[in-house]
């Protein structure tokens, strides 16, 4: 069953955050999509963006099951959005990454406020550059990162 983009609203964060389901009708992961401090700094992002860009976060969704998020972690320069996307560890390999970000991009290109979606990847995460190569993205660099060290930089323009 492929995986589907619900957009993710700010207090279905609060929710997630608390142990719970964001929405009734969609059941909690068996494991954690990150840890508990990565998602308060991801519900955290999310406001920020919202206040200028909306949407700006989803919830990966297969079948009823809560398996990952995508979400806008910059608004870079004019209709270039960066995102960032996980899914949960025992949900990994089975695509649904792949179909997410392959649905942000179709919702893209029918956005007329969005001209690239811009992403990066650890050089060791050959599992998210082959989700990115799958999804149309080209490499287009490669730059140091404070937190993550060497990264390549992607983009799709839609």
């Amino acid at each position: 069953m492929p995986a589907r983009l619900m957009a993710a609203e700010g207090d279905q964060f609060e929710r997630l955050l608390a142990g719970l389901p964001p929405t009734s009708g969609i059941d909690f992961p068996v494991s954690p999509i990150a840890e508990h401090t990565v998602l308060e700094m991801l519900a955290g992002l999310a406001d920020t963006v919202r206040a200028t860009f909306a949407p700006s976060a989803w919830w990966i969704i297969c079948g009823r099951q809560l398996v990952g998020l995508l979400s806008i972690t910059a608004l870079r320069d004019s209709g270039v959005l960066q995102i960032g996307y996980g899914i949960a560890p025992s949900f990994r390999g089975q695509g649904h990454a792949t179909g997410a970000v392959a649905e942000l991009l179709v919702w893209a290109k029918g956005e007329p406020r969005v001209r690239t979606v811009y992403a990066e990847t650890r050089t060791d995460n050959i599992a998210s550059q082959r989700v990115l190569t799958r999804s149309g993205f080209v490499q287009t660099g490669q730059r140091l990162d404070d937190e993550d060290g060497e990264v390549l930089c992607w983009q799709a323009d839609v």
